[in-house]
């Protein structure tokens, strides 16, 4: 049977053990549920950065009117950068490249790389991502990367990644899970219908809805409504279903 493990946060991914795991990355409050939502209104592309430094030199192969750049730096908007939280940026992206720059998801992409493969996963996507990943992937270890937040463990990403264990199950039970799978899996069990409440009690939940930005919490906690699968290929982050609907053409 096919193995699941999940890690708390990014600090604990190990880059020289990734070569042959599926890996999905989440980071609900907010980077991989912004980065579903732009690609879903229209953008060309996601490109996840470390620091908005890099975001700079990325920015310099596109010309002007061709990318935005969108970030936030320990949960501030980072000077010059559009405000990365998905219903506020999505209306900026239509056809653009999208350099999007945060304090953990995107890092936690990066430090992704060197999987088989690796998947952006949120809780509006995740049914599809797991569809296709039970379906192409037989035989191999899949590593649920709970971003987290500058070395601390996130309630909200726990969260997702039990949800996402629920949308595995759901296409075959025929899964191994280790203990930190179980747990997640079990908490999101016991909590299926308050996802909101777990967005609004989380400690990022709390900062963002202080910030102003409360309906951006129960946005990200809605499932599967959007039928995409986001995979991070060659430095960026794009739809592969609509990808391959494109290459039939």
């Amino acid at each position: 049977m096919r193995k699941l493990h999940v890690l708390m946060k990014k600090e604990e991914l190990q880059e020289e053990k990734l070569k042959d795991k599926i890996v999905v990355v989440f980071d609900i409050l907010m980077a991989t549920t912004t980065i579903a939502t732009v690609l879903e209104n229209g953008a060309k592309e996601v490109i996840p950065v470390k620091d908005s430094e890099e975001a700079y030199e990325v920015a310099k192969n596109f010309d002007h009117q061709d990318y935005c750049l969108a970030g936030e730096y320990l949960g501030r908007t980072i000077n010059g950068f559009l405000d990365p939280y998905p219903q506020a940026l999505k209306r900026h992206v239509k056809d653009k490249s999208v350099i999007l720059s945060t304090t953990n998801g995107t890092v936690a992409i990066r430090h992704a790389q060197k999987a088989k493969e690796t998947y952006a996963a949120s809780m509006l996507n995740s049914m599809a991502i797991a569809n296709h990943i039970f379906s192409t992937n037989l035989n191999k270890t899949v590593l649920l990367v709970c971003s987290g937040s500058h070395g601390s463990f996130n309630l909200e990403d726990f969260y997702g990644a039990g949800y996402f264990i629920e949308c595995l199950f759901q296409c075959s039970n025929q899964w191994t899970l280790t203990d930190s799978a179980t747990a997640a899996h079990l908490f999101y069990e016991g909590n299926k219908d308050n996802g909101e409440k777990i967005m609004l009690t989380s400690r990022v939940g709390k900062k963002i809805h202080s910030a102003g930005y409360g309906d951006e919490l129960k946005f990200a906690s809605q499932k599967s409504v959007y039928d995409q699968i986001v995979k991070f290929t060659n430095g960026k982050c794009t739809v592969l279903n609509k990808m391959n609907e494109e290459l039939k053409k």
